[in-house]
């Protein structure tokens, strides 16, 4: 029996390059939209289910195989359930690597090193991570390390040059005289450029 199909019938609207939820069960709360879903919190539960647009609705059974592969690592969330056109995993309390660039927040070594074992984890249960950036990194209150977003863990290259390439700006980001905080618009328009002229992964 599936606990929690009845919050998946969640209503879109494109505008453009842009999607809208237009109707979702009173028990959610929106907390982010992607490229291909909307991630809501479900009420009184510490749990959060991804809804996918209509046009994606096969990357719910992708990334429902890669979360059971991953059942049991700690660095990522716990799979609950999975439908046709959503997952449910759990709510992960903390702050993206993005927010924390934007923020002022200190990006320690030790996060780097986390994300790094997580990802040999993943690449020795016969995964190759890839799409690896600031957004689907969570750091807790705890100082750990979550991995979301985990769609293109079955369809990426042995190596995730874009990964690779964040931590070589680390490098530069811990020197003494670099600002360790940065404007949103600034963030986002370097990730443009970088996909647009370097490694766009949704090719």
């Amino acid at each position: 029996m599936n606990h929690y199909e009845q919050y998946a019938n969640v209503m879109f609207e494109q505008q453009g390059q842009e999607t809208y939820v237009t109707a979702a069960h009173a028990d959610l709360e929106l907390h982010g939209i992607g490229r291909s879903a909307a991630v809501f919190r479900i009420k009184d539960t510490r749990l959060v289910i991804k809804v996918f647009f209509p046009d994606y609705t096969h990357i719910a059974a992708e990334e429902a195989v890669i979360y059971r592969t991953l059942e049991g690592l700690p660095q990522f969330p716990r799979l609950y359930e999975a439908g046709v056109n959503y997952i449910v995993i759990d709510y992960i309390e903390g702050k993206t690597l993005f927010e924390c660039l934007t923020e002022g927040i200190w990006i320690d070594a030790s996060y780097i090193q986390q994300v790094d074992a997580a990802l040999i984890a993943a690449r020795n249960l016969g995964l190759t991570p890839s799409d690896v950036h600031l957004r689907n990194l969570i750091l807790t209150p705890e100082g750990r390390i979550y991995l979301i977003d985990l769609a293109r863990f079955r369809q990426g290259q042995h190596v995730d040059h874009q990964w690779e390439d964040l931590k070589r700006m680390y490098r530069f980001y811990r020197l003494r005289f670099m600002p360790k905080r940065y404007s949103e618009r600034l963030l986002n328009g370097v990730a443009y450029l970088y996909r647009t002229f370097v490694n766009d992964p949704r090719h």
